[in-house]
């Protein structure tokens, strides 16, 4: 019988994993897996290491300000140097510069002498990598498979983001009861190694990146027009930001209501955000099935309306074990919407402004969300976290009716822009209509 296993790799894979057929993409989604599963137990346990300092459901949402404003203010300049420079090269950089404020952050904590102006600091460094990591993630993804795989790898990447989203929080409730928020920031530095590692083992073609003679202010603004005038993704965006703004904080809220609301500890958060988790992998999973970006629209219009009544529900729970079941819709409405949206926007635009929309992309998903953990913060206070949830919510499914409402008008121009595309890439221009069911 044959030692080797690579034949296993040229097996026919089901179309739900066709991606995988790709050796950058596998290593892509191994290396990311790992690190991921640490990048969430750092998230968890620095969330609990500030509202166990600080008592203050204000400064959670300060935090979280703190860790994503950057991203909203410095994401243009990182979706051009994504289109100027090696993405592979800026994304070795970026990980290796992350796993280096891990290893701070877990000193700092495990030595005893941790103060929370040291983690606004620290996470706000995090929020300038950030800003310039995550469009040149979201465009080299594009990079590690064929244009006919592309919708394909971006629902299996969020099925890893969503696995790692169950993993993380899960370990980081156990080891922060067990040992100490110190040892979950150690763990999420040394997991930066496998992401790394699988950068240096990629081989990666150079891809040019032309547009280099025009000014960088030029360069943003010309990515910023086209997000705008480009009426299907500039719908899509606006859209996603109205999720991110009011939907999203309730995670921000989560130790106040798995403390005070609820009547839990760190199990019982890591529990919660696990639930959400699980939903949100479940809701990637069914975007894997998908051979075509036909219906996403619809997809993208039912889930904003589903993720925000589900969102009012869980505002009136008082129950652990309801507000679990209730947080597994939540985060698989969540999951489609903004999964849903990404693809189609990834679908529209031309390989040279990638990485430019992918950054207003990028301040619509996580650089609304700083607002809204401050708006969520402070609004929490004198209503109280359930309330701040449920006016979120409601928010949220207004936004996803108004959307819905336009899907007419935007199939049409939606359908244009990926035939181009398709044809651009020598792709036969097949695809059905992508804003219908």
């Amino acid at each position: 019988m044959p030692t080797d296993v690579s034949f296993l790799m040229r097996m026919p894979l089901p179309s739900a994993l066709r991606a995988l057929h790709s050796r950058n993409y596998r290593l892509f989604v191994v290396g990311q897996l790992i690190s991921l599963v640490g990048t969430w137990m750092q998230s968890v346990a620095q969330s609990w290491l500030i509202y166990r300092l600080t008592g203050s459901a204000a400064l959670l949402g300060l935090i979280g300000f703190a860790g994503q404003i950057p991203i909203f203010l410095l994401a243009p300049l990182g979706g051009l140097l994504a289109d100027r420079l090696n993405r592979h090269r800026v994304l070795i950089a970026t990980q290796t510069t992350m796993m280096v404020l891990a290893f701070a952050l877990a000193a700092l904590t495990l030595g005893g002498i941790v103060r929370e102006w040291q983690i606004f600091v620290l996470a706000s460094l995090l929020g300038v990598v950030n800003a310039f990591d995550i469009p040149t993630r979201q465009a080299f993804l594009a990079e590690t498979v064929s244009r006919d795989d592309i919708v394909n790898a971006i629902a299996l990447n969020s099925s890893m983001l969503n696995g790692a989203r169950i993993v993380g929080p899960a370990i980081a409730g156990i080891v922060v009861a067990a040992f100490g928020e110190g040892w979950c920031f150690l763990l999420n530095a040394i997991s930066y190694l496998a992401v790394i590692g699988a950068l240096l083992m990629m081989h990666v073609e150079q891809v040019p990146h032309p547009g280099a003679h025009v000014s960088a202010w030029e360069s943003i603004i010309e990515g910023f027009v086209y997000s705008w005038n480009t009426e299907p993704v500039r719908a899509l965006l606006l859209l996603l930001g109205l999720v991110s703004l009011m939907g999203m904080p309730y995670s921000v809220l989560m130790p106040v209501i798995a403390s005070s609301v609820l009547g839990g500890g760190p199990n019982a958060y890591g529990v919660l955000m696990a639930a959400s988790g699980v939903g949100a992998l479940a809701g990637a999973a069914l975007l894997t099935l998908r051979q075509n970006v036909r219906g996403l629209g619809r997809w993208v219009a039912v889930s904003a309306v589903s993720f925000g009544i589900t969102l009012i529900a869980f505002s009136f729970s008082r129950a652990l074990w309801l507000s679990t079941a209730l947080l597994v819709p939540a985060g698989f409405f969540m999951m489609v919407e903004m999964a849903a949206s990404n693809t189609l926007i990834q679908s529209m635009i031309p390989n040279r402004l990638r990485g430019r929309v992918m950054s207003v992309y990028s301040m619509m998903f996580m650089g609304m969300a700083p607002m809204g953990a401050l708006v969520a913060g402070a609004l929490a206070a004198p209503l109280g976290a359930p309330a701040t949830v449920a006016i979120g919510g409601s928010i949220c499914a207004v936004g996803g009716v108004v959307f819905g409402a336009r899907l007419p008008r935007l199939r049409g121009p939606a359908r244009k822009l990926i035939v181009a595309q398709q044809l651009s890439a020598g792709s036969p221009a097949d695809e059905a209509t992508p804003l219908r069911e």
